[in-house]
């Protein structure tokens, strides 16, 4: 299925509000980011998407933020955001010393949620500081029946320094690392690698999360782990599209329960290719499937074409 992922940007005018609009809400996606590891004076952006799921414009009225390694891009105040809209919230991340960092950006407007408030945070990291990279920075599994394993590989490497692991665990008991006695230490340019294995107790999508502790400055580092629990005879639905035209980090994929949406994300990581498969679906059921791009600034294009797919009962 094709579609265009650019942007479209429209001139909003300001209508100044009467009365706050009820049952209008102001929805971030995601509410809540971690920019991960910046260089101190460097700057990193990520971009919410804010969506007006209401009937009835909302007018965002004003904006600040806390926290001084946090900052907004382009975003003027005020603004109306036309029922059913999107637009695009920028905020960048510049730490001005090492270590974790937290704050959070508000924004004031008229909807029935007045006062949005987006958690932001990241780790600043010294050019010259012992680091630990983990490639990649997350795994995904896929569909693995229920009672079998499969697994996938994680390479460690230090950068500017020996690196010593000093725990590491996984807080699900569904996947496990292997092949890392602990402690351990990574010279520094070096690189070690362990698996990650995914045995999949139950139906449907698991989630959980490997943290490595370390003396490195970006320690603890986690690593986001994610598989789906297929049943053996169970139906799913395989998806596929054309790739984008222009340039994108990958894609992600949404399901409705009836033609037109509304629509909800079902993939837990960006898909970095053009194929997916929904192994949650139920006999019988009708779906609805579209799908976005999204480029290297977080920015996601509008919806796809809609696709249409029936399961087959039983």
């Amino acid at each position: 299925m094709k579609f265009l992922p650019r942007m479209a940007f429209a001139l909003l005018v300001l209508i100044l509000p009467v009365a706050r609009a009820s049952g209008q809400q102001l929805q971030c996606k995601p509410c809540s980011n971690d920019f991960g590891q910046v260089q101190t004076g460097t700057s990193k952006q990520y971009v919410f998407l804010l969506t007006n799921t209401g009937r009835r414009n909302i007018h965002i009225l004003s904006k600040w933020k806390n926290g001084k390694s946090f900052s907004f891009g382009s975003f003027p105040v005020p603004l109306t955001l036309a029922a059913g809209k999107s637009t695009h919230l920028p905020v960048n991340f510049t730490p001005l010393v090492a270590g974790k960092i937290a704050g959070n950006v508000t924004l004031i407007s008229d909807a029935s949620n007045p006062r949005l408030i987006i958690a932001v945070s990241g780790t600043g990291v010294n050019a010259n500081a012992a680091t630990l990279r983990v490639s990649p920075s997350s795994l995904s599994f896929g569909n693995v029946n229920v009672g079998v394993s499969a697994s996938l590989q994680l390479t460690l490497s230090a950068s500017n320094g020996a690196i010593t692991i000093s725990s590491a665990q996984v807080n699900s008991s569904e996947f496990t690392l292997s092949g890392l006695a602990l402690p351990v230490t990574i010279a520094a340019g070096q690189t070690i690698t362990a698996k990650v294995i995914f045995t999949p107790q139950i139906s449907g999508t698991a989630s959980a999360k490997l943290t490595l502790v370390s003396n490195a400055a970006n320690s603890p580092t986690a690593v986001p782990l994610t598989g789906v629990g297929v049943a053996a005879g169970a139906h799913s639905a395989d998806l596929t599209w054309d790739p984008s035209k222009d340039i994108v980090i990958g894609y992600n994929v949404y399901r409705g329960g009836k033609t037109g949406g509304p629509y909800n994300q079902i993939n837990q990581v960006l898909d970095a290719s053009t194929n997916y498969t929904d192994a949650a679906v139920n006999a019988g059921a009708t779906y609805f499937y579209v799908v976005t791009a999204v480029n290297s600034a977080n920015q996601e294009s509008p919806f796809s074409n809609q696709v249409k797919v029936v399961i087959p009962s039983p």
